[in-house]
């Protein structure tokens, strides 16, 4: 098991990190959230999930050691593989995602595509008595220089996760006034996410 990866960024795209470690290049899954605190170049540790199928090795990588927890503990429910929990954690923080099991709160989790009524019943069924409180942890993701192309990496996101173009560009449209100077990806990304969920 590879708890984490240490090296320099050598390449960020929409929905994975390149992190090169002793002259071999690691691809790693990442939420929009992670990856907008990557720089290319840049030295990073991000604590990682290893997962195993019968055709692939997939390596998830994270902010941080509470969304890799997260990401691992949602996957215990059933239903719930890999690509669902890494949804969770990008429309959801860590401690949202504790909050929302807690409190029953079957509306909140319903905003995670693939996840319905049924489903988000069953993951607070299943989770509840594991999920633990909420930690008051880290919060909105670090901010993306001025320069990102934001609307794009938003736009992509959503798309990834499941949503036609052309309601992922009117998404980004409604939060572009959200965005300011520093636009934070993640923050963007739930505010759209938030946005389709009522359309």
């Amino acid at each position: 098991m590879i708890a984490f990866v240490r090296g320099k960024v050598a390449a960020v795209t929409l929905a994975s990190a390149v992190l090169e470690v002793g002259g071999v290049g690691l691809e790693l899954q990442c939420t929009p959230g992670t990856l907008a605190g990557l720089r290319a170049g840049a030295e990073a540790t991000l604590p990682t999930s290893m997962v195993v199928r019968e055709d692939s090795l997939t390596l998830f990588g994270f902010a941080d050691e509470d969304e890799k927890a997260l990401f691992e503990l949602v996957q215990t429910a059933s239903g719930v593989g890999p690509k669902l929990a890494q949804a969770m954690l990008a429309v959801l923080s860590p401690d949202g995602i504790r909050q929302a099991i807690a409190t029953d709160d079957v509306k909140t989790l319903t905003k995670v595509p693939g996840i319905g009524q049924k489903g988000a019943q069953r993951i607070i069924l299943e989770l509840k008595d594991r999920v633990g409180a909420p930690t008051g942890g880290r919060g909105a993701a670090p901010p993306v220089p001025p320069a990102a192309p934001w609307r794009e990496q938003v736009a992509q996101a959503l798309v990834g996760l499941g949503y036609n173009p052309k309601d992922a560009d009117k998404a980004v449209e409604a939060v572009a006034e959200q965005a300011g100077d520093v636009p934070e990806i993640s923050q963007l990304l739930r505010a759209a996410l938030r946005t389709l969920s009522k359309a």
